[in-house]
């Protein structure tokens, strides 16, 4: 299996869990009567014990604690854990709750933009017109998918509004700084240390224990799912992929994500399956082929070969 396809396949996975466990988080948010300020520390703080647990045993604790030694490490790793992993949780969950699960993710998805031009920034060129057109046809897409193409379904509160675009600066923020990182550390240890981080800083700010709030045989399963799925398995196979192929094919796979969420309404909550539905599915799998696409030098050079 080549470098593309598994990276592609990591990050459309990721996208798939980050999609389940969104649907969980907004049935916690809606139904068990769940706070985004409670669920968002407990689950990184599960999440980053049980990673950190695991490389610990595989590793060794030298190796565990060696990205703190270096400088570069040190904020490299400040930023990726705390400014763009635990932000992007909170905020994501945060949205779910003020929203709802497909609202969230709709506004998450501007990201792709923003990295695009984060990246041509960096190797200071201009983007591609395929590049252009596969972020255009995979916004339309899950637009469509969303709304049913309906504007005025779309309509958001304020808070719900710049909660989710500062969202998506945040999955910009952890596509683009572990580059360097990812070199050295495997992708399960800097999630470990992110997670971690995360929920003690949310823990001093929110106060989790504070709530007076106790879930049932269902709420425990259900946060246990969104620390397993939605960041045990979601963020690292994710990651994996972004490292494998890079930020700019890596966040487009994850349109997997709000795919997941549409499906799992037809499916399992009986959601009618209308004509915008299946032409927000063609464009996003249109965008997948498109971004899929051999260059034309590589196609070149195969050839030669």
């Amino acid at each position: 299996m080549s470098q593309q396809v598994k990276g592609s396949l990591f990050a459309t996975l990721g996208g798939i869990c980050w999609g389940l466990s969104g649907s969980v988080g907004q049935y916690l948010f809606n139904v068990q009567g769940m706070d985004a300020r409670y669920l968002t520390p407990i689950r990184l703080g599960g999440a980053g014990i049980l990673l950190l647990l695991y490389c610990l045993v595989r590793y060794g604790a030298a190796f565990v604690v060696s990205p703190w030694r270096a400088r570069r490490n040190r904020r490299d790793l400040l930023v990726y854990g705390l400014l763009g992993v635990t932000a992007c949780q909170y905020l994501y969950f945060q949205t779910i709750q003020l929203s709802s699960a497909a609202v969230a993710t709709i506004l998450q998805d501007i990201s792709p933009a923003i990295i695009l031009l984060v990246s041509c920034h960096l190797a200071k060129r201009s983007p591609k017109r395929a590049e252009i057109l596969a972020i255009v046809l995979g916004l339309t897409g899950v637009f469509l998918i969303t709304t049913g193409g309906n504007l005025k379904s779309f309509s958001v509160s304020t808070p719900a509004l710049v909660l989710g675009l500062l969202s998506a600066f945040t999955v910009a923020v952890y596509n683009i700084v572990p580059e360097d990182l990812l070199k050295t550390y495997p992708i399960v240890l800097l999630q470990g240390w992110a997670f971690l981080m995360g929920s003690i800083l949310l823990c001093v700010i929110f106060r989790p224990w504070s709530f007076h709030y106790t879930p049932n045989l269902i709420g425990y399963f259900g946060i246990a799912f969104v620390i397993v799925v939605g960041n045990i398995l979601a963020f690292p196979l994710y990651m994996e992929g972004v490292h494998l192929i890079g930020p700019e094919k890596g966040i487009l796979y994850g349109f997997s994500e709000p795919l997941t969420a549409a499906v799992i309404g037809v499916v399992v909550l009986h959601n009618t399956f209308t004509l915008f539905d299946g032409i927000g599915f063609f464009l996003v799998f249109l965008m997948l082929a498109l971004i899929s696409r051999p260059k034309k030098a590589a196609v070149k050079s195969a050839q030669s070969a």
